[in-house]
């Protein structure tokens, strides 16, 4: 059975050749003038021609005025059936298919419908403006059984030029608005990521909006973010996706391992794209069976590759146009750039934070502890002329209060002048952390004391035991359990300490002070 006419002309061997035009559509002008000019006088389907044409210029619906088009185009020339066929953007693909005089059955680009007779007569014309390509303007099955003549000809590619144009407008209309709604989203990306700090966003933050934004503007299944990983390949750090949670959960922090050909071509600047993943031999991941159409993008700035955005359709979906594929990559260029900026800005506010607790930290040893260190001097002085014995009692209770009170200032000294949060953590950093985690369950914040170098004297396996040590300790404190008021705790730790067999260690004191009395737990170690 005959196939409906395509963009090819019939498929009957035993129907007539069909009529073809040029490649290159002719001026409208001129086909108007050589209807003029018919022999046979005025040609009494002009105006109707000419009312077609001015009701499709004025039509802002493709479809609609195509199908307007065809229904002209069959009514002008007596045939019984008319189709354009279109080609998508790319000239790839399948062929869309708008019909006249084919059964509503028969759905949009699926061909003739069951049982339909083959054609007597066929006409072809390219739909085309300026040398660009759209589709064809085909006529088939003249009424009266005659061939299509001259005239029908020159009607059908004044058509065809009209659906040329209004084919390029809302082409170029529907270009202009994506253009548009990249541009729009690479931006609020930026903004996004550069909101500053009274956002609280962190990195990870800033790699979801790039991978959320871009699968929103590429129309996609899953938009993911890739960094180099630790033992070769590349890792999904970040993923914004609508499939089901279980894929999601597969997909993030997967590895696409290094062996695979993508990563090679990413890691060379390049950009990948298939029109099926699933089945695409470069793929190599198992996260690949779910994505059909899928583009991998570099994240380069300043020539370095900093990993990759996909952006993945599901299985099926409608592939990716040239445009699209170019609008991404620059939204990739433009969002490598504003993760590197906010990066940047995350630093520097980050080093204006530690200069401020620097100086924080400079003017209380450089100001605080020596005021108080002098007005220790003043009170130990008092205490050694004073004659009433409480009096005397009084000042030494002061002065220990005082000397407490210096070795917490210290502590906070310590603690202000450590080093960023996501470097490793020194036993004196540890220290301060636990004490200050169990403050909640206390009451109280713990006082700290240190003794010596902590740090450079003691080892990795000593200082984890200690923490375990003060851990346990701050948990459940000797002579808390009862006590209505929180207790004073102090924590002291000695690198110092000499052990009961002579040897050098460190020892660390946890005293629970309480008003009948001070419960102490002694852990220690051989350094």
């Amino acid at each position: 059975m005959p196939q409906t006419p395509g963009l090819h002309g019939p498929t009957d061997p035993h129907g007539p050749a069909p009529v073809r035009a040029p490649d290159a559509a002719e001026d409208t002008a001129q086909s108007l003038r050589e209807l003029s000019g018919s022999p046979d006088g005025p040609v009494p389907r002009l105006p109707q021609l000419l009312e077609a044409m001015v009701a499709v210029g004025t039509d802002l619906d493709v479809d609609s005025a195509l199908r307007r088009i065809a229904e002209t185009a069959a009514s002008l020339t007596s045939a019984r059936y008319a189709a354009i066929g279109t080609l998508d953007e790319d000239g790839e693909g399948p062929p869309g298919l708008i019909t006249y005089g084919v059964s509503p059955d028969a759905r949009r680009g699926t061909g003739r419908p069951s049982g339909h007779p083959p054609e007597r007569s066929f006409l072809d014309v390219p739909v085309q403006v300026h040398g660009e390509r759209f589709g064809n303007l085909y006529v088939a099955d003249k009424r009266d059984g005659a061939e299509f003549g001259a005239e029908d000809l020159h009607l059908v590619r004044i058509l065809a030029t009209e659906a040329g144009i209004a084919m390029g407008n809302a082409r170029a209309y529907a270009a202009a608005r994506q253009r548009r709604r990249w541009i729009d989203g690479a931006a609020s990306v930026t903004n996004a990521l550069l909101a500053g700090p009274g956002t609280g966003s962190t990195a990870e933050d800033a790699l979801t909006v790039v991978a959320e934004r871009g699968r929103e503007l590429a129309e996609a299944a899953t938009g993911a973010v890739m960094l180099p990983h630790s033992e070769g390949g590349m890792e999904v750090v970040a993923i914004s996706t609508v499939l089901p949670d279980p894929a999601r959960d597969e997909a993030y922090r997967g590895v696409i391992p290094p062996e695979s050909p993508v990563v090679h071509q990413i890691r060379a600047g390049l950009s990948v794209h298939s029109d099926d993943f699933a089945t695409d031999p470069r793929s190599v991941s198992p996260l690949s069976r779910h994505y059909g159409p899928t583009m991998l993008l570099p994240l380069r700035s300043n020539g370095k590759v900093l990993g990759a955005l996909a952006l993945c359709r599901a299985s099926g979906g409608r592939r990716f146009t040239s445009t699209e594929r170019t609008l991404a990559a620059q939204f990739a260029v433009q969002a490598a750039l504003a993760l590197v900026i906010a990066d940047t800005q995350r630093d520097r506010e980050r080093l204006a934070v530690y200069e401020d607790r620097d100086r924080i930290a400079r003017d209380l040893h450089d100001l605080v502890i020596q005021r108080l260190f002098a007005t220790g001097m003043l009170l130990a002085g008092a205490q050694r002329k004073a004659v009433v014995p409480e009096v005397r009692d009084g000042v030494g209770r002061a002065l220990d209060e005082l000397e407490a009170t210096v070795q917490e200032i210290r502590t906070a000294i310590i603690a202000l002048q450590q080093g960023p949060a996501e470097a490793p953590a020194g036993l004196r950093t540890r220290v301060l952390q636990e004490a200050g985690a169990a403050a909640a369950v206390l009451g109280t914040r713990p006082s700290v004391r240190f003794v010596g170098p902590v740090d450079a004297r003691v080892g990795e396996a000593n200082g984890e035991e200690l923490v375990e040590a003060l851990r346990a300790a701050l948990a459940e404190p000797g002579g808390r359990r009862g006590t209505p008021e929180p207790a004073r705790i102090d924590v002291v730790v000695d690198a110092t300490a000499v052990l009961g067999d002579g040897r050098a260690g460190v020892r660390l004191t946890v005293t629970e002070r309480e008003g009948e009395g001070d419960a102490v737990v002694v852990w220690e170690a051989p350094l």
